[in-house]
Formats: C-alpha cells, sequence, structure tokens
C-alpha cells in the first residue's frame, strides 16, 4: 500500500463548525480521522498532504449518540476528531476542499 493512500485513511474529513471556527482563529484546524489512528499518524498525515509543520495533536472521540431511525432505536456512530495546532505562519484552508 502506497504511503498517499495511508495519508488519505487516517484522516476523513475536515469538520466545519461554530466550534472549529472558533479554534482556527488560533491557528488550529479540526479534522476527523479513523478510530484507530493515533496522534504521530495524524501530525505525519497532515504534514505530507498539506506541506505545513505541526505544532501538536489533540484527539478526542464523541460516542455516537442513541436515535429513534424510523421508529426503530438504532445507535450514530463514534467518531475520532484530531485538533491540529500549526506551528505560526502555516494555515491550512479547509473551505475550499481537499
Amino acid at each position: 500500500m502506497s504511503a498517499k493512500v495511508e495519508h488519505y485513511d487516517v484522516i476523513r474529513k475536515p469538520i466545519i463548525t461554530e466550534k472549529a471556527t472558533m479554534v482556527s482563529e488560533n491557528g488550529a484546524v479540526v479534522f476527523e480521522v479513523a478510530m484507530d489512528s493515533n496522534k504521530p499518524q495524524i501530525k505525519q498525515a497532515v504534514e505530507a498532504l498539506f506541506g505545513v509543520k505541526v505544532k501538536a495533536v489533540n484527539t478526542t472521540i464523541t460516542k455516537g449518540k442513541s436515535k429513534r431511525f424510523r421508529g426503530q432505536l438504532g445507535k450514530r456512530r463514534d467518531v475520532k476528531k484530531a485538533y491540529v495546532t500549526l506551528e505560526e505562519g502555516n494555515t491550512i484552508d479547509v473551505t475550499t476542499g481537499l
């Protein structure tokens, strides 16, 4: 398996929410990442895909909510988010897409 495919497997998509926009003002970007990925893998993937220097990576796992789907009780999937803080002078514009 090539390295490019591996990086795209680690980082799923950018998360654009109100909170993500607030942290982006401090030079951080939020990504949805694979559940089995770790911080060094996420750092390596972001640096390789976007050509930026990463200062720190913080991760959080959000448990899926229990919801009703067509009357049946179901569960949304768990999501792992990575808050990637970039070095000074580096930016990623997530609004344009990958």
